[in-house]
């Protein structure tokens, strides 16, 4: 075969060259030869498994309380109050409410009346005390010479709320849901700072007694956020226990008293 490729000339040559290059062997080659099944002397590497992602740590719910007694102590007069406390975005009941109900009366009044949450006629209107409740607590301190819609101190009424969104089938709030509102109260009864504040039901007693059987506390007085307190029956009770209201006239003849002593 040797000698049969010494004596090719150039053009026997050049043709098999280009029926190589039709066959496809356009390629050139090494000079050495390649063993393909040879294995690699060191296998590579398997490349490094990522890294798993550092977990993202959860943010801290906001503690209700704390943001109440921040929110609240910022609040200078009673519209920064009812901003600040209307804004509040950590209770649940806010969600179901109609309306936010913050007070009604005159803040220069002497009584301030503590109820316990918004019902129906209250959530609808935006104003403590506007349904048949409402109506009898107007009649009962009409009868010693007070009124929410007096301009005068000495005869005035100023009447706010607990919870101020009613709360779903008008249930008791909670322990949890008073808990968060109770900076709030109590800055409101240092804003208007009354010289007696009445508890109008268990919910207000809870909140500013820590205590709870209203038919047991009623008529007695005590201390609440630093001033003289009177627990009295609801006006929603008295209208279902109508016998009950001789009990409420002696609690209120006792608030009256109580006026013409202090100074």
């Amino acid at each position: 075969m040797q000698t049969a490729l010494a004596h090719m000339d150039f053009h026997a040559a050049k043709a098999l060259l280009d029926w190589q290059i039709e066959l496809g062997a356009d390629e050139p080659i090494g000079e050495a030869p390649v063993n393909r099944y040879e294995i690699a002397a060191e296998a590579p590497k398997p490349s490094a498994p990522a890294a798993p992602e550092a977990p993202v740590a959860a943010e801290p719910e906001a503690d209700p309380v704390a943001a109440a007694t921040e929110a609240a102590a910022r609040a200078g007069s009673l519209e920064e109050l009812a901003a600040a406390q209307a804004a509040f975005e950590l209770c649940e009941l806010k969600k179901g409410a109609r309306n936010f109900v913050f007070a009604d009366g005159n803040p220069e009044a002497r009584v301030m009346i503590l109820g316990e949450a918004p019902g129906r006629d209250e959530d609808m209107e935006g104003r403590p005390f506007v349904g048949r409740a409402g109506q009898l607590l107007d009649r009962m301190f009409a009868a010693i010479g007070l009124a929410r819609t007096a301009h005068h101190a000495d005869e005035a009424l100023y009447i706010t709320n607990v919870m101020p969104w009613r709360p779903p089938q008008n249930r008791d709030p909670d322990p949890a849901e008073i808990a968060m509102m109770l900076p709030f109260v109590k800055r409101h009864v240092e804003l208007v700072n009354p010289d007696i504040l009445v508890l109008m039901g268990n919910t207000p007693c809870a909140a500013a007694l820590g205590k709870r059987g209203i038919l047991r506390l009623r008529g007695s007085w005590t201390e609440a956020f630093g001033r003289p307190a009177m627990p009295m029956t609801h006006p929603a009770y008295l209208l279902r226990t109508p016998a009950a209201k001789r009990e409420a006239w002696a609690d209120l003849l006792d608030i009256k008293a109580r006026l013409g002593e202090l100074p």
